[in-house]
């Protein structure tokens, strides 16, 4: 299966918001996610307005919807972007689908936009997680310790980053 990145849009509303509140997906996923449709079309609508400053994505294989991934710049001037939402639909887990699903967004955003650095931080108990991004070529930078609260107790969150000039087609 060839995976494919395209901007969500406000048709893909339902989709996204059932990824990212189910009960599998939600637990990992930091606080800026929304719950509702409400805030599921705004950010839909910001990706659209704010192409180089936010973008959320829908991934797709063989032209169907299997998960999801966004950014947000963090810093203009040094063109530092911020990975987050990456979910794989549970139906499709398990296919490799999330390793290409990573490749491709950083291509879109090292490459095509042209960002320096892409950062990511995952909470500590999210092993699964924690080892896709060293698979996927995320450096590991540290740990924030006890940085956020989640399940009524502090995390930590394991601090990854990407260079433009770790990713093979980055010429900048």
């Amino acid at each position: 299966m060839s995976v494919e990145l395209r901007r969500a849009r406000r048709d893909d509303a339902g989709f996204l918001l059932d990824l990212i509140t189910g009960d599998d997906t939600r637990p990992f996923l930091g606080g800026r996610a929304g719950d509702s449709l409400e805030d599921v079309l705004a950010d839909i609508d910001r990706s659209e307005c704010e192409p180089d400053a936010f973008g959320w994505f829908v991934a797709e294989a063989d032209g169907e919807r299997v998960g999801s991934i966004a950014f947000h710049r963090v810093n203009e001037r040094h063109r530092i972007a911020e990975a987050g939402r990456f979910a794989i639909d549970p139906r499709v887990r398990g296919r490799g689908l999330a390793d290409e699903v990573a490749r491709a967004f950083q291509r879109h955003l090292l490459v095509e936009l042209g960002f320096h650095r892409v950062e990511l931080q995952i909470y500590g108990f999210n092993e699964r997680a924690i080892a896709h991004a060293e698979r996927v070529g995320f450096v590991r930078e540290g740990v924030k310790r006890r940085a956020y609260l989640k399940h009524g107790e502090w995390q930590d969150a394991v601090l990854f980053s990407m260079l433009a000039e770790d990713f093979p087609q980055a010429t900048r």
